[in-house]
């Protein structure tokens, strides 16, 4: 009887005194048997650093240019040599990932707030707010992102590197929130439908406590991991505006900038594009991985 009793438990018998596991319990234990989550993780991590301290993984300076390097061969602390200015090639896509990491990460950052803001209020109020804010979701989400950031850019005339990191950090989050409002507008319309949000309100929470204190913590696991991916996206975004010219501009050292300058000179050498290209291609993936990982693990529909 008792080995039925226990096959009848099945993986909740592991747990310390048999007690069940909560949903970031069971996420996090798949979590730790996911390779690809380890993978994307530590990616994320190196990338990370090499923005937050660049000198750890470089003692060379990314805007020591010498022509008479050009295009000279893994040297000097060099491992894939000199760019068509004589750049320490690694160097500048090593200092590279701080630009761009920064504009996905506040893009990121600015596109939750609003989208967390609208979600909301949308999903809680429901009725005719419900109805305005959910058409301006569908209009904004009609707009063409990179297109539609092209066009906004292109009426920046300042080359302040402060001010264009700023722009584009600015339109990226105003064209890419929508995705992440939908998603935490349906966990609000789910979570107000349970037990302690009626609980709260007949102790006599109000709306404002109700929604920032009882629906809010609940509903944000979904647009975390929307906003995981969205960071990757946003990076991948900012190099693409970049390479055209139209976001960040020198003396700012971006990967998208100096994958235009690869191109422009890849029948000399083509390290200088085929490089910070891959540092791009490896971050944008690691962060999508991640996200993704992060996504499959807290839905319940995958267990």
């Amino acid at each position: 009887m008792q080995t039925v009793a226990a096959a009848e438990l099945g993986e909740g018998a592991d747990d310390p005194g048999n007690r069940p596991r909560s949903l970031a319990g069971d996420a996090w234990r798949d979590l730790r048997r996911n390779p690809i989550f380890w993978i994307s993780l530590f990616l994320v991590l190196a990338v990370t650093a090499m923005a937050a301290f660049p000198g750890l993984f470089t003692s060379n300076n990314p805007q020591d240019c010498t022509l008479s390097r050009q295009h000279a061969g893994p040297g000097g602390g060099a491992p894939f040599g000199y760019d068509f200015q004589g750049c320490d090639i690694y160097a500048r896509s090593v200092f590279g990932a701080r630009a761009s990491l920064l504009v996905g990460a506040l893009s990121a950052l600015l596109t939750g707030i609003i989208a967390v803001v609208v979600g909301m209020l949308a999903g809680y109020f429901g009725r005719w707010i419900d109805s305005v804010l959910s058409r301006l979701i569908d209009v904004v989400l009609g707009i063409p992102l990179l297109l539609a950031a092209i066009v906004m850019l292109k009426r920046i005339s300042s080359d302040s590197p402060n001010i264009r990191i700023m722009a584009v950090i600015f339109v990226l989050a105003i064209l890419g929130w929508t995705t992440a409002a939908r998603v935490i507008r349906s966990s609000v319309i789910s979570a107000k439908q349970q037990d302690y949000v009626a609980a709260a309100r007949m102790l006599g929470a109000g709306n404002g406590r109700t929604m920032w204190r009882h629906i809010l913590p609940n509903s944000l696991a979904p647009v975390i991991v929307v906003l995981t991916i969205a960071l990757g996206s946003f990076i991948a975004a900012e190099a693409t505006l970049s390479f055209l010219g139209i976001g960040l501009k020198a003396p700012t050292i971006s990967w998208g900038i100096d994958i235009d300058a690869g191109r422009t000179h890849m029948r000399e050498s083509a390290l200088p594009l085929v490089v910070p290209s891959t540092f791009l291609a490896l971050t944008v993936l690691a962060f999508i991985m991640l996200g993704d990982a992060i996504r499959d693990a807290f839905d319940p529909k995958l267990r």
